[in-house]
């Protein structure tokens, strides 16, 4: 075989790998690009947002506080006895 032949023969199959490596590559964005916009879909549905969190965990503090000084007063109380 002389180099022509070699090189007629290599070409293709590098060819052929590369095509099948790009075809690999593109299914696998399209795939991702699908998945991101379904989670763009299901983030605001299924998770709270950060702002909702916050407000509910100032309400949870709010209801700590309130039993901690309950507390306190009840000791206060105890104590005067």
């Amino acid at each position: 075989m002389d180099l022509q032949q070699v090189f007629n023969v290599l070409v293709p199959i590098v060819c052929a790998v590369l095509g099948w490596f790009c075809r690999e590559l593109w299914t696998a964005v399209q795939e991702l690009k699908n998945d991101v916009a379904k989670l763009r879909e299901d983030l605001p549905s299924k998770y709270v947002s950060k702002e909702d969190f916050n407000d509910r965990w100032m309400e949870v503090l709010k209801s700590l506080h309130r039993l901690e000084d309950k507390l306190d007063r009840v000791v206060e109380l105890e104590n005067r006895k």
